[in-house]
Order: structure tokens, then C-alpha cells, then sequence
């Protein structure tokens, strides 16, 4: 090594050695990491107790300072966690994120708040919080990567990141003013993420928790009749969907008969049956085909259960008399 390289080292050293003495904006603190300190204001933001410390993180956000704020609002917390002023500081620094825009940042704050101070006086109000800022993910607002690489809110990690923080909120208040809403959210975020069984998952959980709120109540059956629905139509057609999304509507209509949905469930009900009958009749004409008499009489017969009033019955009943009368011809 050169002399001019140890020298260099030396310098260096004596810096980090020596952090609270050094003129550069970015100071140290064991305990409390790096800040940013503008030259000339080194240190002035630090008070030694955590009520004085707490008093000037709240006139900052006051005057919009956010920065400072968030700086002595974290110092509340990190060096007096026990203190009575560590709730407040901790709750400053979810509104300085919200207030920047950083909205996950803050819902993870909030987070942090409600685990860690389960008795705030405030809880209600920092659920709200939580459910707005959840909502403008819903809405379309973007995610942000290491606070800067924005995530499009179609791409299913996000949906999933919107998820998760409804999940969330369910679990911080249940009955809260929120949690019902919520959970109904979840069930929107998982259908819009076409992901279908855990949208009706996320609904009849609703409709089974909150069976005490009529109209909540129906919205959730209603809504995971339609993402059966969804389901049956996707890719190639469900019978098995379509049959759990027929069952939903049917029990929708049966609890609920004065809902003014009930006439679009009924004609839901109607078009999946008669989907399900014209499966039912190309499966029984494929059997046909093939010589597979019994299967063919099978599904003929499935045509007339599932919807008698199709398109499709009345070719379906010529077919299983043609069929029975040469199962009769041949047993002879």
C-alpha cells in the first residue's frame, strides 16, 4: 500500500470513527441509524425526552415538515418504545407516508401501530385509514418496488398485495365499522383477479360471518353466485361451476325473495341450465357417435333434468326413444 492510499484509509476511518463530528449531512447514531442533518442544523431536531421529542415530530407534520417529522417520530419509537408517547409517534409516522403518498409504506405503519398498541384509543380510525388506502389499490392506483419501480395493478403480485392488506384489515377488526366492507373487498380484488374460487371463498365467508346483516348478507351470496358464473365461462365450460353457481342463486332467491336481484338470478339460472343442457346433449350425441349406447342415454336424459324447456329437449327425448326402442329391438 502507497502512502497516499493509507492515507486516504486514515481519513476515512477517523470518519466513521467519529460520526457526530463530521460535517457531512449524513449522521450516525448507534441505536437509530443513518439521518440526514442539512449542514448547520446538526442534532437541533433532538430532544432528550420522549414527551419533548414527540412534541417536535407533531409541530413538523403540523407545518407540512414531513421529513422532520418522520426523522423524530421514529426516535420516539426506537428510544422510548415503552413510553405513553411511543403510540402517537408510531401513528405520525403512518400519516407522514400517507401524506407523501407512500401509501404501503403507511398501511405497514398502521400495521405496526395496531399490533404492537392493540388498546389505541384511535383504532377505529386507523382501520378507516388502512381501508382507504387499501381501496385506491382496488381502484387502480399503482404498488411501488423499493419505493420507486411502480407494479401495473393488473399484474397479479399486485392484486395479491391488495389482497393481503384486505386480509389484513379483516383480521385487525372482524366487526369493526370496516371489516364486513372488507371482507367484501377481498371477495372484488380476488374476482378481478379472476381468480374465482377464492373470490366465492372470500364471499360466503361474508355471507356465513355477517348473517346478521341482511343486506350485506345477500350481496355476498349474489356475488359468489356471479363469480361461479365467471368460472363456469372460463376456458371451456364448468358443469360443475355452473352447478355450484345455479345452487347459490337458487339459495339467493329463497332467502332474499324481496331483493330486486331476484329476476337477474332467475334469468342467470335459466341460461345456466340451459348451458348445462346443451353440454349434456353434444356429450350424448359424441357417445352416440362412438356406439356407446348407454352413455348416450345417460346424457339424453341429463338434457331433460337439467332444463326441460331447452332448445334442447325435445331433440333429446326423440333420441332416447330412437335409443330405447333399438335397445329393445336388439335385446329381442
Amino acid at each position: 500500500m502507497n502512502r497516499q492510499s493509507f492515507r486516504l484509509l486514515l481519513i476515512a476511518a477517523f470518519w466513521l470513527a467519529f460520526p457526530l463530528l463530521a460535517p457531512a449531512p449524513l449522521i450516525y447514531r448507534p441505536g437509530e441509524g443513518w439521518t440526514y442533518e442539512p449542514a448547520g442544523g446538526e442534532g437541533k431536531w433532538i430532544q432528550s425526552r420522549a414527551k419533548d421529542q414527540l412534541a417536535v415530530a407533531q409541530a413538523a407534520f403540523d407545518k407540512k415538515a414531513y421529513n422532520l417529522a418522520l426523522k423524530a417520530a421514529r426516535r420516539v419509537v426506537k428510544v422510548w418504545p415503552l413510553s405513553d408517547y411511543a403510540p402517537q409517534a408510531q401513528y405520525l409516522l403512518a400519516r407522514c407516508y400517507e401524506a407523501k403518498g407512500q401509501d404501503e409504506k403507511a398501511f405497514n405503519e398502521y400495521q405496526t401501530m395496531l399490533q404492537k398498541y392493540p388498546k389505541a384509543v384511535n383504532y377505529e380510525e386507523i382501520l378507516q385509514r388502512q381501508y382507504e388506502i387499501t381501496n385506491r389499490y382496488l381502484a387502480g392506483q399503482w404498488f411501488k418496488l423499493w419505493d420507486t419501480v411502480p407494479v401495473p395493478p393488473w399484474i397479479s403480485a399486485a392484486m395479491d398485495r391488495t389482497a393481503g392488506m384486505y386480509e389484513k384489515l379483516v383480521r385487525n377488526g372482524p366487526y369493526s365499522e370496516v371489516g364486513p366492507q372488507a371482507q367484501m373487498k377481498l371477495g372484488a380484488t380476488r374476482d378481478k383477479q379472476e381468480d374465482y374460487p377464492l373470490a366465492v371463498k372470500a364471499y360466503e365467508l361474508a355471507a356465513d360471518r355477517y348473517h346478521d346483516r341482511p343486506q350485506l348478507a345477500a350481496d355476498a351470496i349474489f356475488h359468489a353466485g356471479l363469480s361461479r358464473q365467471k368460472e363456469a365461462r372460463s376456458a371451456e365450460y364448468d358443469q360443475g361451476a355452473a352447478g355450484q353457481a345455479i345452487s347459490l342463486f337458487t339459495e339467493f332467491i329463497a332467502l332474499y325473495p324481496n331483493d330486486p336481484r331476484v329476476a337477474q338470478a332467475q334469468k342467470i339460472i335459466a341460461a345456466l341450465k340451459a348451458e348445462q343442457a346443451r353440454g349434456s346433449f353434444e356429450t350424448a350425441k359424441f357417445y352416440e357417435r362412438y356406439k356407446r349406447w348407454n352413455g348416450a342415454l345417460v346424457y339424453y336424459n341429463e338434457v331433460l333434468v337439467q332444463d326441460p324447456n331447452s332448445p334442447y329437449a325435445a331433440a333429446a327425448r326423440h333420441r332416447l326413444d330412437e335409443l330405447k326402442r333399438r335397445n329393445q329391438q336388439a335385446s329381442k
